[in-house]
């Protein structure tokens, strides 16, 4: 899969024509609605085999083989050149594509109200071909060891003709918040755990299709760090033997001892040892209230993950990653107005309803862009594309993580689904 970034003056069809595929090829892997309107520093997908690359100044057969994982004489052979020869810049090189490797992929569902919306199960329909896991968010623990049960209708049907399965999420929410003290209250009595297990293991047998019990608890006291371990370890007890597996989300932590409440009471470690896989939730840096910045930059990321490698295997890490991006209105005011949620295609279509250019963070590695509304307030816009989700990609590969985990479906963003298809050997259960 070629990633192609629109310079001024190109047109779909001059850049289908420089891939040798079709301009309606780009249109349906894409999604875009206006063909004639593309927008400068837009990442467009190309559906072709392989990747083309033009040399740039102090490039060498080598270095390029370094950069794709290639052979500098396979690539020579490949292109019919000379393997001794120097490049001239503006080569085309044919960089014909890797062996993809096996990762789970899991991707959270929030269905809101009292029924599962037809434009979800759409999603669903779209995307379970690329999952291992669909994640039904959520359900919400209580003091007395019941469930408040999520919507599920037509769901596990959905899921079970791609052979995704279901794990089902146990939350501490409480009135639309992450509760501490819900979470205490559970963890200090063996009674309602007894209960609130059964209710799960009945839960997941009406279902039929779950595989995997996936607890989010947040927020969780400094003091009750110790006892959600525990609340673990007798959960595996309870659900193994049953043929589940037991996995946890957990907040992005780049060292054991980070200061904050929603860091203190998860221990990376500890999860690593009890748990079967853990899901990192390394997005929310730029979040709705805070200031403007990238929702998930590359290099905490990977600060990370580097911290998780020191307590767990790379098998047992899931990476986390968006699907959404925010618009936020400037200046920003501390404690004003959140930003907008909004999906990667609706960002590229307010750029080109506003005449913006679309630039890249290389340190996050991100886009953004800026525009002015008609009220004549000024905006920024940070969102994901085919760069900034390969650049994640790429470090699953390298560390050879699990898979990816993506919170959540329901902001349509096609690329992503394309290049998880051309990067990986999706793992079905």
């Amino acid at each position: 899969m070629q990633t192609h970034v629109v310079r001024a003056g190109e047109s779909l069809w001059g850049i289908a024509h420089m891939y040798g595929t079709t301009v309606q090829n780009i249109v349906d892997a894409n999604q875009i609605p206006e063909p004639n309107r593309l927008v400068v520093g837009q990442a467009l997908v190309i559906p072709i085999v392989g990747n083309f690359y033009y040399v740039q100044p102090g490039d060498s057969l080598w270095s390029i083989g370094q950069r794709f994982g290639i052979n500098y004489l396979t690539l020579a052979q490949v292109n019919g050149i000379n393997p001794n020869q120097s490049l001239r810049v503006g080569l085309r090189l044919y960089i014909p594509p890797m062996p993809k490797t096996k990762a789970e992929i899991l991707a959270y569902l929030e269905p809101r109200g009292t029924s599962v919306s037809e434009a979800l199960l759409n999603q669903v329909r779209e995307t379970a071909p690329y999952l291992t896991y669909l994640a039904l968010f959520s359900y919400e623990a209580r003091r007395d060891g019941s469930l408040k049960v999520p919507p599920s209708q037509g769901v596990t049907e959905l899921t079970g003709k791609t052979g995704t399965v279901l794990a089902m999420v146990i939350s501490n929410l409480e009135n639309f918040q992450f509760s501490g003290e819900l979470a205490r209250d559970i963890f200090q009595s063996r009674a309602v755990q007894d209960l609130l297990f059964d209710n799960i293991l009945k839960e997941a047998k009406r279902l039929g299709s779950v595989r995997d019990i996936h607890f989010d608890f947040e927020n969780i006291p400094a003091d009750q760090r110790v006892a959600y371990n525990n609340f673990l370890k007798r959960a595996v007890e309870k659900f193994h033997p049953a043929g589940y597996t037991v996995s946890t989300a957990l907040t992005a932590k780049s060292s054991a001892d980070q200061p904050g409440a929603w860091f203190a009471g998860h221990d990376y470690k500890a999860h690593g040892q009890i748990v079967d896989f853990v899901m990192l939730m390394t997005y929310e840096w730029g979040y709705a209230a805070g200031p403007p910045m990238a929702i998930s930059p590359i290099n905490q990321v990977e600060a990370v993950v580097k911290y998780a490698l020191s307590e767990m295997p790379a098998s047992k890490i899931i990476l986390g990653q968006n699907l959404y991006g925010y618009n936020w209105t400037l200046p920003f005011v501390q404690g004003g107005p959140n930003a907008e949620a909004l999906s990667p295609q609706r960002a590229i279509e307010i750029a080109k309803r506003y005449n913006a250019a679309i630039q890249y963070d290389t340190t996050a590695q991100a886009p953004f862009f800026k525009y002015y509304d008609e009220q004549g307030k000024e905006h920024i816009v940070w969102f994901e594309d085919a760069r900034s989700v390969q650049a994640k990609f790429n470090l699953v590969k390298q560390y050879q993580l699990r898979g990816v985990g993506y919170w959540k479906l329901g902001l349509p963003f096609p690329q992503n689904w394309l290049l998880v298809g051309s990067n990986f050997n999706v793992v079905k259960k």
